[in-house]
């Protein structure tokens, strides 16, 4: 099994900057994908950036420009910096990892961390 702890989030102003933090631990042989996904109350969960193994990047069209993911590979770690952050990216911001561990591939999510963008 993996186990992914966020850290991070907070309550920031219109324009203020926050960076997220995942910790993936547990028997872990390789880990694919990792990134973040986020849920505004009454919405679906969305996508906002997942990196691959590889370097390979996808963002949300709306934090495109703001938002940059970064890894520590040795470190199976993911870091979310957001600047510029509006209103609408309040959410509860979840870790995602696709990884491969003692129990044979799976995704696994972080229990949340929340994100609140008010004046």
């Amino acid at each position: 099994q993996v186990q992914l702890v966020e850290s991070g989030g907070g309550l920031v102003q219109p324009g203020g900057s926050l960076r997220l933090s995942c910790q993936a631990s547990g028997s872990i042989f390789r880990i694919n994908f990792m990134g973040w996904y986020r849920q505004a109350p009454g919405k679906q969960r969305e996508l906002v950036a997942l990196r691959s193994s590889g370097g390979i990047i996808n963002y949300a069209d709306s934090v495109k420009g703001r938002f940059t993911i970064s890894r520590d590979n040795a470190m199976n770690m993911v870091y979310l910096q957001m600047n510029s952050l509006k209103p609408e990216d309040t959410a509860t911001y979840y870790c995602y990892t696709d990884a491969v561990s003692l129990g044979g591939s799976s995704r696994f999510w972080g229990q949340g961390t929340q994100v609140t963008v008010s004046s």
